[in-house]
């Protein structure tokens, strides 16, 4: 036991966080289960009574956070890693975004990610180790029409989690960002939200994505199961790279995507470089 690992993670009710849980908690290691509603998960805390502690958490509430941290340092001693997992999705052209769905997307995928890392992170800087996981997708390095505003948020945590390393790394803490292509998780299905606002101009795009992202749920390829274990494994490796592309899709995805951004930067050359100072 004094090898293994002491686990907190976000959103353990379904997909990742679930599968995250039950495969650390099958190999030996400590692990603190929340979710809003805690009775989701107790059937995975009652299989493993001296290894899990389930709690309520709603990553929105501020003040659950500090309890949730400090409960679990109270039962394990410490944490050795956060798993940032909690989050939703929210199908919405830009112009048809509701502003209450807006800002609780970003207290949800933005906010709450901030407050639990800076939760636990004082405890990880007096250790001198530690692995902060932040559960991004491939649309925090890319956009698709529909989920402008779930990509800001993810495209938000990139870049905290980016900055963050750099911070944390000379302290011996950890970074990884994960980025999921589609996986058969509730994202896309049953806990979906989506603006109530229907603009028919954006039929052919917004429209289109959202119809499509219906007609996909469960056919996904990805298994979040072995997504789950492939983020034990990049988490064990202790590898100094920062981002672990999920599923075959996100890696195709992504490797275009940078062809594509290499291709408008070679396109401005000429106008980018010119507008410095005269040598």
């Amino acid at each position: 036991m004094s090898d293994s690992k002491i686990w907190f993670i976000t959103g353990c009710s379904t997909g990742f966080g679930r599968e995250l849980a039950e495969q650390a908690l099958q190999r030996g290691d400590r692990v603190v289960l929340t979710a809003r509603k805690p009775a989701q998960v107790q059937d995975i805390a009652a299989k493993y009574p001296d290894t899990a502690l389930a709690l309520a958490l709603d990553v929105t509430d501020e003040k659950a956070i500090r309890k949730a941290v400090a409960d679990a340092e109270a039962r394990f001693g410490q944490v050795d890693v956060l798993v940032n997992n909690a989050g939703n999705g929210y199908f919405s052209a830009i112009e048809e975004g509701e502003d209450d769905e807006i800002r609780r997307q970003f207290e949800t995928n933005v906010f709450g990610l901030i407050s639990l890392t800076k939760q636990v992170l004082p405890g990880m800087r007096k250790r001198r180790s530690g692995t902060i996981v932040n559960v991004s997708s491939v649309g925090g390095l890319m956009a698709f029409p529909a989920t402008g505003y779930y990509h800001a948020t993810k495209w938000a945590v990139e870049g905290f989690s980016e900055s963050l390393s750099k911070e944390v790394g000379p302290l011996g803490i950890k970074v990884l960002i994960v980025e999921p292509g589609r996986f058969r998780t509730d994202w896309a299905g049953r806990s979906v939200i989506e603006s109530k606002t229907i603009i028919d101009d954006y039929d052919a795009t917004a429209g289109a994505r959202r119809r499509q992202a219906k007609e996909y749920t469960g056919t996904q390829p990805g298994d979040p199961a072995r997504g789950a274990a492939a983020i034990i494994e990049a988490v064990d490796a202790g590898s100094p790279h920062l981002r672990l592309a999920l599923g075959s899709d996100a890696y195709q995805f992504l490797s275009d995507r940078l062809v594509e951004l290499k291709t408008n930067l070679e396109a401005w050359k000429d106008l980018s470089t010119g507008t410095d100072f005269p040598s």
